[in-house]
Order: structure tokens, then C-alpha cells, then sequence
């Protein structure tokens, strides 16, 4: 009598949260954009934390101005698009439409991408650890209210988030096996500041407008890069959006000409003191 078949054994363990990051990758080509795809090994060490979880909040400008609010939870970044961004007034609630988790590493990512899938010039606004101010995260984003503490360069104390219309969090699509509910993209929720010490009626936005990375703007960022990327298929054409990025561009390539001036100067001026020298 023959022995039963072992059951089959995949040679590598493939991480559950890494299948919660297959909705980001069908939406990007990786050869295109310079976007991080993520990595099991990253998600492995983020699934193992327990305590002082990332955050982060990209400034977004591609076909509209908006701000990604992200929470590292068991692997991934948890996102949310907040259109107006985040606002320290416990009395404003600010929009925030729930989208596909991202790779940890894009907790880090600026730059530009140039075409596709959120075309358009990323920041790093913030950054910093959250705490949640539950004992059950998953059961809390069930229910549609998570409250958590931030400990951001400009974002601090306590926040909630609160679901205002649509299923259930997971209701929509299946679980990948994650061990915590799927989200149903593009449900409504909103971002609200509770009442302390770091609450307030300052815009934070128009405060403090820069990159925690860089400490530059978006013509900073396309400056490093390629001003003249969009010369056509632009992001944003018309309306406000159209006009704040047509003179982000002019500003990007007048930077970009700058520092190539000063660039040609700096290695003229040995040129031009060694024929001063021989001259003497």
C-alpha cells in the first residue's frame, strides 16, 4: 500500500498582506513609474510591529490637488485620499476617500510620475509614528471609527476616522487571507481632529506648505527631475489644477536653468583663474 501524497509545500511562505498590495500593482507599470512596488522582506518587518507605526501624508498634485494620509498597518500602508487635507480644527471635517493599501516604502517615495496611474509631482508633507487609541484596529476600521494618536512633524495628538456611507470595511471584495478585513475601495470617510493641546484654527497646509524630506515645493521636486515631462498628455490642463501646474513647470525649468548656470560657472572659474595665471 503506497503512502499517501505529502500535501504540497510552496518553497517560499508568500506573506498574506504582500496579496493586499496586488490591487496597487494592477494599477501601475513598474517600468514606467518610480514608484516602489514593494518587497515580502519590508512586509514581513512591518507585519512584526506592534507598537509606533508609521504614518505618513503625501501632497499629491496630479489631475487634482490632494493629500494621502497613510497608517502602516500589518504590512502595508493603509491610505486614504483627503482632497482638502488634514485640518487642526476639531470642528472640520475633512473628506477622506478610502483607496488601495500601498507598499511600506512608499511611506518614503517623492518625486514625480510621469505618466499612468497618478501622474503628477508627490511630497512628503509628514511623517511620524501613530498609536491607535483602541485595542482592536481591525475591529475598529470594521465598525468605520478608528481613533489613533499621531506624532508627525506637523500633525500631532488625536485624530478619528469615522466612515460616513457605503458597507461595511472588507464588505465588497473578498479577503485575500490577510488575517484582517479588505478594504472596499473608494468609501467615504472623514478625517477629524479631536479637541487638544495640538488642535487649533491654523491651516497647516498653508502653513507649512513644504517637504519634510527636502524642504522644497513641487517645483523643487520637478526640477530634479525633468520639467519639460509633460510637454504633452499633462496631468492636470484646465481650472485651478491646470494653471497651479503650468506655472510649477515654468518655475521647475527656471530653477533647472539656474542650476545649470551656476553648474557652468563653478567649472569656468578655475579655467578662467588658470589663464590669469599663465598671464602673469
Amino acid at each position: 500500500m503506497h503512502a499517501p501524497n505529502a500535501p504540497y509545500a510552496p518553497c517560499a511562505p508568500y506573506a498574506p498582506e504582500f496579496m493586499a498590495l496586488e490591487k496597487y500593482k494592477q494599477k501601475r507599470n513598474f517600468q514606467k513609474t518610480p514608484e516602489p512596488a514593494g518587497s515580502p522582506a519590508a512586509v514581513r518587518k512591518s507585519a512584526a510591529k506592534t507598537s509606533e507605526r508609521f504614518f505618513c501624508v503625501q501632497k499629491h498634485l496630479a489631475s487634482h490637488l490632494h493629500y494621502d494620509f497613510r497608517l502602516e498597518h500589518k504590512g502595508v500602508l493603509l491610505s486614504w485620499a483627503v482632497p482638502k487635507g488634514p485640518s487642526l480644527d476639531p470642528g472640520t471635517k475633512r473628506l477622506a476617500m478610502h483607496v488601495e493599501d500601498h507598499p511600506i516604502e512608499y511611506g518614503e517615495f517623492e518625486g514625480v510620475i510621469p505618466e499612468g496611474y497618478g501622474a503628477g509631482i508627490v511630497m512628503l508633507w509628514d511623517r511620524g509614528t501613530w498609536t491607535a487609541e483602541v485595542d482592536d484596529i481591525d475591529a475598529a476600521l470594521k465598525k468605520g471609527y478608528l481613533k489613533f494618536t499621531l506624532d508627525g512633524y506637523k500633525l500631532k495628538g488625536s485624530w478619528v476616522l469615522v466612515r460616513t456611507k457605503g458597507p461595511s470595511y472588507g464588505e465588497g471584495r473578498p479577503s485575500t487571507g490577510s488575517g484582517r478585513p479588505e478594504p472596499a475601495e473608494g468609501r467615504s470617510w472623514l478625517l477629524i481632529k479631536h479637541r487638544d493641546d495640538w488642535a487649533g484654527d491654523v491651516d497647516i497646509a498653508e502653513f507649512a506648505p513644504l517637504s519634510v524630506k527636502s524642504g522644497g515645493d513641487f517645483e523643487d521636486i520637478l526640477a530634479e527631475d525633468t520639467p519639460a515631462i509633460w510637454k504633452s498628455n499633462r496631468p492636470a490642463k484646465g481650472g485651478a489644477t491646470g494653471k497651479m501646474l503650468e506655472e510649477i513647470i515654468q518655475k521647475a525649468a527656471a530653477l533647472k536653468a539656474g542650476k545649470k548656470k551656476e553648474a557652468k560657472d563653478s567649472k569656468s572659474k578655475p579655467k578662467a583663474a588658470k589663464q590669469r595665471a599663465k598671464r602673469r
